[in-house]
């Protein structure tokens, strides 16, 4: 959530910021309402003055009771009718902040277009096959270890069942990559899969996502990622110093109505309503937030060195930001079954905006200021599972196991497809 004392004093910065990231949201609203409230706050006050004023004058006018009297009750009632319109402005206003993305760093590129994000770097070298490499949808299949069919049959489209070797790799991989987070000194979460809707408003998935989301009550949805869990553990606390940085992994599945996508990505694991994700989570003082959005990067990409993938860091322009986002930078695997780079992590510095939402606060020298929020992808399990098969895939079919997730494995290949290539 933005702080309102920057939209009362520097509309024209929040404006800005806005129009960076190419969103038509009416700050004019906002402005009304807020000078509204203040006029009807201001209101109130004033009466209240005159109120206590009467009730110093009932004791000093014996003769006046009766009519002070009268006025006392005639300004009580206005001053409820007033704090009656100051509770509907309230929540009003309240709502309509929800709904304004956070504004974007100053180092963050400006553009309108996935064009406009800028590579950072490059990592691991892209294979050259001698033969044409397949996409991993057709190497699953082959090698019997996807069955979308039935999965279809279970739980309809963009649903996945991984059998056989396909659902001890991707258990290895969430192994893997825990260990690897605890070694570099996160600590480990086991969460819950549903969570409360002020939990979704905490992070900003809520209002503005709800088609996003799977609902299944009446106040619970099925978490679209562990960072809505892991982001509101320290929800309504106050934090020391000496508390930060908290870092958090956890492995959850997480769900999504993919709203939207219509048409993309319909088969293999790219983009399927339920998946696998490691997930990592900080909680930071303010000054230190963007070192430890770099260093949240480098944990995500120690995942991809360890399985000798090549990927790239991509910093996102202005318009590519996430509705919580300040800064981002996303980590692409090269697919090259699929000629194309697909992301496979994402890697955010929310500072102070879900922290608001959240009322999470440091405690620093008696004076309270709100932590910096920070979430990335360590990383997704799903598309790291099809980046595996399509840049290990050999000629004759199987797929060879990256060497340091052998011993998760507990053998080094997977088997020969059963059909006859063309």
């Amino acid at each position: 959530m933005i702080d309102i004392k920057i939209i009362r004093e520097n509309p024209g910065i929040v404006k800005e910021g806005l129009k960076k990231r190419n969103s038509k949201f009416n700050l004019d609203e906002i402005v009304s309402l807020d000078s509204d409230y203040r006029k009807i706050l201001k209101e109130n006050e004033e009466l209240k003055a005159k109120r206590n004023k009467i009730t110093d004058d009932i004791s000093k006018n014996p003769a006046k009771k009766n009519e002070l009297i009268t006025e006392m009750q005639r300004l009580k009632q206005n001053i409820k009718d007033a704090e009656e319109k100051l509770k509907k402005f309230d929540g009003l206003f309240f709502d309509k902040l929800l709904y304004i993305p956070n504004m974007p760093d100053d180092t963050v590129p400006v553009g309108m277009s996935p064009a406009d994000n800028k590579v950072a770097r490059q990592s691991g070298d892209i294979k050259k096959f001698g033969f044409e490499p397949l996409d991993h949808h057709t190497l699953g299949e082959g090698l019997k270890i996807f069955d979308f069919k039935t999965a279809s049959k279970l739980s309809g489209s963009r649903f996945a069942l991984l059998k056989n070797e396909g659902a001890k790799l991707e258990r290895a991989l969430i192994n893997f990559m825990i260990d690897i987070h605890l070694s570099r000194g996160y600590k480990e979460i086991f969460p819950p899969f549903i969570v409360e809707k002020k939990c979704l408003v905490g992070t900003g998935q809520l209002p503005k996502f709800e088609e996003e989301l799977y609902r299944c009550g009446e106040n619970e949805y099925l978490i679209p990622t562990a960072e809505v869990p892991l982001a509101n553990i320290h929800r309504e606390e106050i934090l020391t110093e000496e508390q930060l940085p908290i870092k958090y992994v956890a492995y959850t599945a997480c769900f999504r109505r993919e709203a939207g996508s219509y048409g993309k990505d319909t088969t293999g694991l790219i983009r399927n309503h339920q998946f696998n994700k490691v997930e990592l989570v900080k909680y930071s003082k303010p000054e230190d937030s963007m070192a430890e959005l770099e260093k949240m990067v480098l944990d995500a990409e120690e995942v991809l060195k360890q399985l000798e993938l090549p990927y790239r860091v991509m910093e996102l322009c202005t318009n590519d930001l996430g509705f919580s986002s300040s800064k981002t930078y996303d980590l692409e695997i090269w697919m090259p079954g699929e000629k194309k780079w697909r992301e496979v992590s994402s890697v955010s510095n929310c500072k102070d905006f879900q922290a608001r939402r959240l009322n999470c606060k440091i405690r620093r020298d008696k004076k309270l200021e709100f932590v910096h929020t920070l979430n990335g992808s360590g990383v997704a399990i799903g598309r790291t599972f099809a980046a595996i098969l399509e840049n290990f895939q050999n000629s004759d079919g199987s797929v060879s196991i990256p060497k340091n997730l052998v011993k998760y494995m507990g053998f080094k290949k997977i088997g020969l497809m059963n059909y006859v290539k063309k």
